[in-house]
């Protein structure tokens, strides 16, 4: 049985297919080692980012940059260094292992984003936003996001749909794939708590269609776009991923 990371994302093709702080939004050090098993089937999200990178005529910026899974291969696809940041110090330990000299990696709350050059592209990608668990701390992103943009410069980042008959199915069900953890809905509080069997705890923050353009219009953000996958199929009723454009208006 899948993970609610894999099992919405499976869902999705076959459909075709307060604040925080740094420890809440960090992964502990377990799922910092089993970081690239939850995210091995995920493969599809690469290239959607790595073209929006390649039409970016200036800084590119991964926020939740984990083991540099999605910001290696845009910078190998770009030919220019990544900045990566995440509030994780094994997640940046384990990206600067892998990625070299293709990321400028920076520890750091991504709620306190501020470049030296405003950027061409700013991306969050695998639903790192939904570690967020308020409202406000969202807000306070996409503030930091349109600040750090150059005019014209975009945003993407991609959630998954809230779906209840997932979540019913998937409730309290010990899990063996990709590493043994039991799914905790908690519908009241919008959150899941993926709880692995050493008791390491990671949790997400689900938010509507409406919460996320209601983000864009507080920063002065503009949707460019909202696929329902990252084959850029409109996004509609069926759709289990919002996968977002948006843009920073020239003027």
């Amino acid at each position: 049985m899948q993970s609610a990371f894999t099992t919405s994302w499976s869902v999705a093709r076959e459909r075709q297919v307060t604040s925080c702080n740094l420890a809440t939004m960090s992964y502990d050090e377990e799922f910092a080692e089993g970081y690239d098993r939850w995210a091995a089937d995920m493969t599809e999200d690469v290239p959607f980012y790595v073209e929006l990178a390649k039409e970016a005529d200036g800084p590119v910026v991964e926020l939740a940059v984990g083991t540099g899974r999605v910001a290696i291969p845009v910078a190998q696809a770009i030919g220019r260094t990544v900045i990566g940041i995440d509030s994780s110090p094994a997640m940046v330990a384990r990206a600067r292992e892998a990625g070299g000299d293709l990321l400028d990696l920076r520890l750091g709350d991504m709620r306190e984003l501020a470049l030296e050059e405003p950027a061409a592209l700013v991306y969050c990608p695998y639903r790192a936003l939904l570690h967020l668990p308020t409202w406000a701390d969202r807000r306070r992103v996409f503030e930091r996001v349109a600040t750090s943009l150059r005019p014209g410069g975009r945003f993407a980042w991609n959630v998954f749909a809230f779906d209840h008959a997932i979540a019913s199915r998937l409730d309290g069900v010990r899990q063996e794939e990709p590493l043994p953890h039991t799914l905790r809905y908690a519908v009241g509080e919008s959150r899941i708590d993926i709880v692995l069997d050493s008791g390491d705890t990671s949790s997400l923050w689900w938010a509507t269609k409406n919460e996320w353009l209601g983000l864009l219009d507080v920063s002065g953000l503009e949707t460019e776009a909202l696929y329902g996958w990252f084959d850029r199929r409109p996004f509609d009723e069926e759709s289990r991923e919002l996968v977002w454009v948006a843009r920073k208006p020239v003027s």
